[in-house]
């Protein structure tokens, strides 16, 4: 979200985004190399240097981010999409628990493949009351 709200898309340095983002910088560096090698990020070195999207934020879906950084959008191993394991002993057929749990995974990719780094940067703020 922060280096989609950059203005002109300038490169912004990862000590910056750590400290307005409060993210702990060994943390962002893995997130950011990870965007990186995934073509989602771009870097350029020295003076002006830093992180910048590769992409226009409309092209960036939150499904894709979220399945390189935390990994499946599935709550379960037995409904991944793309990290599937069979349960141990389960009978996907006959268990409810996996019946649920596909449609919420159903619903939760429904938005999440949907929606794009766009929708949370340019997101209007709440109107205080």
């Amino acid at each position: 979200m922060y280096l989609a709200q950059q203005p002109g898309g300038e490169p912004v340095l990862i000590a910056e985004i750590s400290q307005k983002q409060n993210i702990p910088l060994k943390f962002l560096e893995n997130i950011l190399l990870e965007l990186k090698k995934q073509g989602i990020l771009g870097s350029k070195k020295g003076k002006g240097g830093g992180y910048y999207l590769d992409k226009a934020p409309e092209k960036i879906f939150l499904a894709e981010v979220l399945r390189l950084i935390d990994g499946p959008i599935a709550l379960l191993p037995c409904v991944s999409l793309h990290f599937y394991q069979r349960c141990a002993q389960c009978d996907e057929k006959s268990c409810g628990l996996h019946r649920v749990m596909c449609q919420v995974r159903d619903a939760n990719l429904a938005i999440l493949e949907n929606k794009t780094v766009a929708d949370i940067a340019y997101a209007p703020l709440p109107v205080a009351k």
